[in-house]
């Protein structure tokens, strides 16, 4: 990706709550009028959640609900077939509220390692047990993906498609602390150079279009991240600390997008706009980086998805990332 690639100041990470997608949309597209997202509702049920709606992706493997989560079936069933309405329905709301629109626009799916973490084959062990299944899995998810993408591309001709990739369990992935169906032990680390690849051929599937990694864990691979394709990382700003100062660094002198998550996703009483991004300007010194470089390199999001927050918060930390994105541009220093 090339670094001099351009985003907007600030975006929602995905997920609001409610389960209303035209209301949604109108939240997603009013609060952000140069980088809307395509939100998602998982307070709708198994098929709205994170994984469930991923898993309606898939071409040719299909999952349902069983009482310990995901899993891969034989035939796309109910729990299929409702991922796919739902996600239809959120593309005609989204439709609706971009008539026209020329700009960035985000689209999530998560991402290979956390699918492979959390989908259960049939013997119950999640596909990261298995090789063989977690390549299945990854070409799977990048068919859906490419299918995805020309679908979004058809509703909103004019939008330039941002696809972030969700990966909450790749540092488990990583460091070998995702646990086993038994509970009573974990799943051996997977190697960091099968995780690049893994990545960087998912990231292929968006050809010519940027792709943001998000995980809201702590110690977030920013360097592999950036050897896979990453255009921008998106994370937890709280979750930083001083070990993070290099990579960071290094990221963003090599054209890497910092996607701070500086609003929390839950309610809370909210600061001032100026005071939300306090804490990236301080990095920012910390790191001897020239100020006038903050608003080419940082776009302010909530540390999170909002599903959990109340509606009337999520519309309040929307229009926060947005007034302190405004402040950081303003006032670098």
């Amino acid at each position: 990706m090339t670094a001099d690639l351009r985003f907007a100041p600030a975006t929602g990470i995905g997920s609001l709550p409610g389960g209303d997608a035209r209301e949604a949309a109108r939240t997603a597209t009013g609060s952000f009028e140069d980088f809307p997202f395509l939100p998602e509702l998982p307070a709708r049920g198994p098929g709205a959640d994170m994984i469930g709606r991923t898993a309606g992706m898939l071409v040719e493997l299909y999952a349902r609900v069983e009482p310990s989560g995901w899993r891969i079936g034989d035939r796309p069933g109910r729990d299929t077939k409702r991922a796919r309405s739902w996600l239809g329905e959120d593309l005609d709301a989204l439709e609706e509220f971009t008539q026209g629109y020329e700009g960035q626009l985000k689209v999530q799916a998560v991402g290979p390692w956390t699918l492979a973490a959390t989908l259960e084959l049939r013997n119950g062990e999640v596909a990261l047990s298995d090789p063989g299944a977690c390549r299945d899995l990854a070409g799977s998810l990048a068919e859906g993906l490419r299918l995805h993408l020309e679908e979004v591309r058809r509703r909103v001709p004019g939008a330039q498609i941002v696809l972030q990739l969700d990966e909450p369990s790749l540092v488990g992935v990583l460091r070998g602390q995702v646990r086993s169906a038994s509970g009573y032990r974990t799943h051996r680390a997977v190697d960091r150079q099968v995780v690049e690849a893994g990545l960087r051929d998912l990231v292929g599937v968006h050809a010519g279009g940027p792709v943001v990694v998000h995980s809201c864990a702590p110690d977030v691979p920013f360097a592999l991240l950036r050897r896979a394709g990453a255009a921008a990382v998106s994370f937890d700003f709280s979750l930083l600390t001083e070990r993070d100062d290099d990579a960071i660094g290094e990221a963003v002198e090599g054209g890497t997008r910092l996607f701070a998550g500086v609003v929390p996703g839950t309610d809370t009483a909210l600061s001032d706009p100026a005071g939300s991004v306090m804490g990236v300007r301080t990095l920012w010194r910390r790191l001897g980086l020239h100020p006038g470089l903050l608003a080419e390199a940082v776009t302010v999001t909530p540390s999170c998805g909002l599903a959990g927050a109340s509606p009337e918060y999520a519309r309040k930390a929307l229009a926060h990332c947005a007034q302190a994105a405004r402040s950081l541009a303003d006032n670098p220093e």
